[in-house]
């Protein structure tokens, strides 16, 4: 069942009450708590529509705006004149042509622009908008304790202020691994998924540079957590998925077909990082993606990942307009411990956690996915599986409405010495119990996993 999130807004005395589903205004309220020093970091993307509305001096310029932002368009070039083209389109287009073997030259690919803007295409920005938006773009940038500050350009971009383009690299299923480099020097991945046969694309987003839960079946846990993303940059990678979707239709529409990214409509928040230990940061983005002014994702269609560091994790996730996933990997406490070292909970201690965020959420919001790195001879025994059951079962006993589903991911392969991907055979014979046991059970396919873009081995790597 799909949801359309309204929006959050800040009043109640001229907005109609179904903009205000209760737990995105847990959400703001979270959010909002900010101090007075942290709202100056917030920019186009990340400010709420009614905080852009105020900083650009209208509605109508804040929608203007996110015309340009929902297609992955900068709205400091496109209003300045300009074609909008930075210097990531070309990049994008000869790193797809390289990689399909595609025989086009990138000079010959049309980046027309004007047709995805809809009815505001022509309404512009006017120059006290552009002046208030290039203030903000400034304050983004400054915020950022840029690693180069020596800025020659005339004007702020989401290039130069937020976040750009660092490495492309696409797999022969077309997965696409993103290397951003972020304003202030740090670098992060982000993985787009297409579903030819769906039509839509999925876009795998990190939270964090690095990790702190050192899950050892997990890349980015062995670098360690090395920074929080802003809000900011967590909705950058949406926009430079969307700019690379836009971009390479433009190669299929100049004639080669099967050179295609279909829409990014499906948003899951399971790359690098652990949302819960940036949890203010990835509600107000998750908020930014569910509201139908901005990047206008359906609920049901975002989906928080969270290993639950500790119980009240998921209560301060599930406070965000999406669905909650929990990456369980075992039941046995033991083991868990054994995958998932930094565990400081009983799995009936998080579970409970779990219980209670579910609990308080809208029926519409109570699906949720019990996640497994299946690991050949590890946690994938019949006993494993039966756990699962058990675990499944008890939370839906427990929550009136709810719909657990179990996602099996098998293994992919980081080059530790002991661990290994389990058979197709012994994965489906896992499912098989599953699924035998009562509760719904699926295996993640894997994509992207020649190019280091699967699940599990993100890690801000540049393939050779």
């Amino acid at each position: 069942v799909l949801l359309q999130c309204w929006s959050l807004l800040f009043g109640f005395c001229l907005i109609p009450s179904y903009y205000q589903p209760s737990h995105q205004n847990r959400a703001y309220a979270l959010f909002s708590s900010t101090s007075k020093d942290d709202v100056h970091c917030y920019g186009p993307l990340s400010s709420t529509f009614n905080e852009l509305s105020d900083q650009l001096g209208g509605s109508g310029r804040a929608a203007v705006l996110w015309d340009c932002l929902r297609a992955g368009i900068d709205p400091n070039l496109y209003y300045r004149n300009d074609s909008g083209i930075d210097s990531s389109d070309k990049a994008i287009i000869e790193s797809w042509l390289e990689a399909m073997s595609a025989d086009f030259d990138a000079n010959d690919i049309a980046l027309s622009k004007n047709d995805l803007l809809g009815k505001r295409k022509d309404q512009g920005l006017g120059a006290d908008a552009l002046t208030r938006l290039q203030k903000l773009m400034k304050q983004c940038r400054s915020s950022a304790t840029c690693a180069d500050d020596s800025v020659t350009e005339s004007i702020y971009t989401i290039e130069n202020s937020i976040g750009s383009i660092s490495h492309i690299k696409v797999s022969a299923d077309g997965t696409t691994k993103l290397l951003l480099r972020l304003a202030r020097g740090y670098e992060v991945e982000s993985v787009i998924i297409p579903w030819l046969d769906k039509g839509f694309s999925t876009v795998c987003v990190s939270s964090q540079v690095g990790c702190a839960q050192a899950c050892r079946f997990c890349a980015t846990g062995k670098m360690g957590k090395m920074s929080d993303l802003t809000a900011e940059e967590i909705l950058c990678q949406i926009y430079y998925a969307n700019k690379v979707c836009r971009i390479v239709s433009s190669i299929a529409a100049a004639g080669d077909s099967s050179t295609t990214l279909p829409p990014c409509d499906n948003v899951v928040l399971m790359g690098m990082g652990e949302p819960a230990d940036n949890a203010l940061a990835v509600v107000r983005a998750v908020s930014t993606m569910a509201d139908r002014r901005m990047f206008s994702l359906a609920q049901s269609k975002i989906t928080v990942s969270t290993v639950g560091p500790k119980p009240s994790s998921f209560t301060t996730l599930g406070s965000s307009p999406a669905a909650l996933a929990w990456s369980v990997h075992a039941v046995d406490d033991s083991l868990r411990k054994e995958l998932v070292p930094t565990t400081k909970f009983s799995m009936e201690e998080l579970k409970e956690g779990l219980v209670e965020a579910l609990k308080s959420r809208s029926k519409k919001l109570r699906r949720t996915m019990l996640e497994v790195a299946l690991i050949d001879g590890v946690n994938d025994s019949e006993q494993d599986a039966k756990l699962l059951i058990s675990l499944a079962q008890s939370i839906m006993a427990d929550v009136e409405g709810s719909k657990v589903v179990v996602n099996l991911i098998p293994f992919n392969d980081i080059g530790h010495p002991k661990y290994r991907t389990p058979s197709e055979e012994n994965v489906l014979s896992f499912q098989k119990i599953i699924t035998d046991g009562g509760v719904l059970c699926y295996v993640r396919t894997t994509r992207g996993d020649e190019e280091n873009a699967a699940c599990g081995q993100l890690a801000t790597s540049r393939s050779k």
